[in-house]
């Protein structure tokens, strides 16, 4: 992406880019001690806030170095006026999947920090460059408009809870420079560059596909393109849902009425109703697909009945064109 020139204009973007959360959030700025982090620590230190802000650092107990860099980052941030929490994940680390699972720990350990200390709003310092190699990432693995939306730069992590990303359309040398410019010192994390970590590997890959057209700014395009979609198309899906729902008591919709819907909005009606039953876990878009068009849609075409299980709620069609969504009985251990 093109970067903003150094020097006052980086600081401008940033302070813009700021506002609406220094103006009106109970702040917790989620700080690892990279470069993005401490810019927006800095940044929103100087800029001024309504109410006192503090930060957190998770130390995931995975590196020696860890616990250095979370200190380090206390002393800049008191150096700042600013109060520094650091948080360990302490415990057994799983021996696959340890990023999915520290990103989840990390979450968790920021929503219980912040709730202690009042905070409604966590701050990270995600920039266009992670948004890019997190829609790449979702498209090599088969993602849809959901997924291909990215990262959002707002949403809710916790009931009364928000996760913000205000320089996730700022480019990650922007950051640097800023940090340069301001004589801010920095840590490296060396799993950045880790290439048994596939988003590593992505990004040794960026300046080819860059190369070929396909750099950080089209990817986030794309995932301007696919929020700006989904979001439509998750509201139609909504008002569908409330519309064809036959009794506040249970979820029942109106199978014959479903039947006349569009794919898009039948396969989100249909997860809309399985959260709302109760289903659990994050759904596989190629299990709702397998479950929507080549059971449920041929079944509400011909009028027959159909009986499934998926995330853990029933999906039964009755012969009468009534669907029917709810938690699903128990299998029987084997005698």
């Amino acid at each position: 992406m093109n970067a903003t020139p150094a020097g006052d204009g980086i600081d401008a973007t940033l302070v813009t880019s700021l506002k609406p959360y220094l103006e009106t959030r109970n702040l917790l700025i989620a700080v690892s001690g990279g470069p993005d982090s401490t810019a927006l620590m800095h940044a929103a230190a100087r800029s001024g806030a309504a109410h006192p802000i503090q930060v957190a650092t998770v130390d995931h107990r995975l590196r020696a170095e860890g616990g250095v860099e979370a200190r380090n980052v206390g002393i800049t941030a008191r150096a700042l006026g600013l109060r520094h929490h650091i948080l360990s994940w302490d415990g057994d680390k799983p021996s696959r999947g340890i990023q999915a699972a520290a990103r989840q720990a990390r979450y968790a350990l920021l929503a219980e920090c912040a709730t202690g200390i009042g905070a409604d709003t966590i701050l990270t310092g995600h920039t266009a460059d992670d948004q890019a190699e997190t829609v790449l990432m979702r498209l090599l693995a088969g993602s849809g408009p959901a997924g291909l939306a990215g990262m959002r730069r707002d949403r809710e992590l916790a009931p009364g809870l928000r996760l913000a990303r205000p320089f996730l359309h700022i480019p990650k040398a922007d950051l640097i420079a800023y940090c340069s410019a301001h004589g801010l010192a920095y840590a490296s994390d060396p799993s950045n560059v880790d290439e048994r970590f596939a988003r590593a590997r992505l990004r040794r890959l960026m300046p080819d596909l860059a190369a070929e057209g396909l750099n950080a700014e089209r990817l986030c395009r794309l995932a301007a393109r696919m929020s700006r979609d989904e979001d439509a198309l998750r509201d139609a899906a909504q008002s569908t849902f409330i519309r064809l729902r036959l009794t506040a008591d249970a979820v029942v919709l109106d199978g014959r009425l479903l039947a006349a819907l569009p794919d898009a909005i039948l396969i989100r009606v249909v997860d809309l109703a399985l959260n709302e039953a109760g289903g659990g876990g994050v759904g596989r878009l190629e299990r709702m697909e397998r479950l929507v068009f080549e059971e449920l849609r041929p079944a509400l075409t011909a009028g027959t009945a159909m009986r499934r299980t998926l995330r853990g709620i029933l999906v039964e069609l009755g012969a009468e064109g009534v669907l029917s969504f709810s938690p699903a009985p128990a299998r029987r251990s084997p005698s």
